[in-house]
């Protein structure tokens, strides 16, 4: 019994012996299966790598579309522009009348008006001391008196030789002497008379008066100052108060001006404009500033002082063009040019001529018909041939 059990005991042993790689094997299936397993999952994790990454490219490439930048467009289309030249300039009295003192002069003894009124013609506006002229008045009119007694007088005898000569008491010769004395007498009267008004005369013009109707600009005489015909300019006045502008243009402008079209004048300070109208073109131009001068009439307007600074609009006829806002127009050295958007959205450079400037744009002389989508800001930032998203904008 105890053999056979050794025997039993034996044989196990023998067949554990007989296959000692057994367990190897199925840890290396074990191994195997777990290595499958990781090579699978990193292909499938290669293979979303690749899905995902050319998805992306996709979406990039539909982002590309919609990222093209938008801008807004005008079709400017063909206006009637009328044309404007703008100026600058001084204002001043159309008519400026200097009055200083005529007669002989003397101490002024009142002054009657103060700058800004209005004075009529013939109005006084200041009085010279006269009382030198009053005593040489009274003088001459006592000459006149003399004269005109002396005249009587040879009147007188006259005529009493005149009864005489027929009783033979007076001769011819005594008659026509005593005749010339009496004419003589009489022209003495009329030489008296003619001094006296003399004298009224120069009183009258120790008066200093206003030659016309106008607005008195300035005063420069005061009471007790001594004035003479040399004392230069006293009194100031605009004619009928009618202001002008003088406005100055360059060669160009100049040649669009022409007498009677309106003009825009605005004084530096004052809100309101002032509607004019050219009277005179300078026939000449300045060899040193090249520029001529265009005198615009104004009627009276308080805000309207002279020596004052003003600018002026002045309408010089019209053209029919396209017209865009500053911003749509970019220049360069090649000159002035805009963007415009093809029909396949794409941004074209177009060169082009500009014209007048007005305070609603700038007027396309050439280059564009007024049919094309123009870029009308930002410009700037975009290159020909770009694709663009354009957006009508409103007029």
């Amino acid at each position: 019994m105890n053999y056979e059990s050794r025997i039993d005991s034996s044989s196990d042993h023998n067949a554990t012996l007989a296959n000692p790689l057994e367990g190897v094997d199925e840890e290396d299936r074990r191994s195997r299966k777990r290595t499958i397993i990781i090579i699978a999952l990193a292909a499938l994790f290669i293979v979303g790598i690749w899905f995902l990454m050319h998805r992306g490219g996709a979406d990039e490439a539909g982002d590309g579309k919609d990222q093209a930048p938008t801008v807004s467009v005008i079709s400017p289309g063909a206006t009637t522009i009328q044309g404007q030249i703008n100026a600058n300039g001084s204002l001043a009295a159309r008519r400026e009348m200097p009055v200083g003192a005529v007669g002989e002069g003397g101490q002024v003894r009142s002054v009657l008006v103060e700058a800004g009124q209005w004075v009529r013609a013939g109005q006084v506006l200041a009085v010279i001391d006269r009382s030198v002229q009053i005593q040489q008045a009274a003088a001459q009119s006592a000459q006149i008196s003399v004269a005109q007694a002396n005249a009587r007088l040879a009147q007188a005898n006259l005529d009493r030789a005149l009864k005489l000569v027929d009783r033979g008491f007076i001769s011819k010769a005594d008659v026509d002497r005593l005749t010339a004395t009496r004419d003589a007498a009489a022209a003495q009267v009329n030489v008296a008379r003619a001094q006296s008004g003399q004298i009224g005369a120069q009183m009258a013009r120790l008066n200093i008066v206003a030659p016309a109707d106008g607005l008195l600009l300035e005063r420069k005489v005061e009471p007790g100052q001594v004035v003479s015909p040399g004392s230069g300019v006293l009194f100031r006045i605009a004619k009928g108060g009618e202001m002008e502008m003088l406005a100055k243009l360059g060669e160009v402008d100049m040649a669009q001006i022409t007498t009677g079209i309106s003009a825009d004048v605005t004084p530096v300070g004052a809100a309101k404009t002032f509607t004019g109208q050219v009277w005179q073109t300078s026939p000449v131009i300045d060899p040193a500033t090249r520029q001529g001068t265009v005198r615009i009439a104004l009627a009276y307007a308080p805000e309207l002082r002279p020596g004052g600074f003003a600018s002026a609009v002045i309408k010089a006829g019209s053209v029919v063009a396209p017209m865009l806002p500053d911003s749509a127009i970019l220049s360069d050295a090649k000159g002035s040019y805009v963007f415009v958007v093809d029909k396949d959205n794409k941004a074209e450079r177009r060169d082009v001529k500009t014209g007048l400037v007005t305070d609603t744009g700038i007027a396309i002389i050439s280059g564009l018909s007024g049919k094309e989508r123009v870029v009308l800001r930002a410009g700037g930032f975009l290159t020909p041939g770009e694709v663009v998203k354009p957006v009508q904008a409103k007029k």
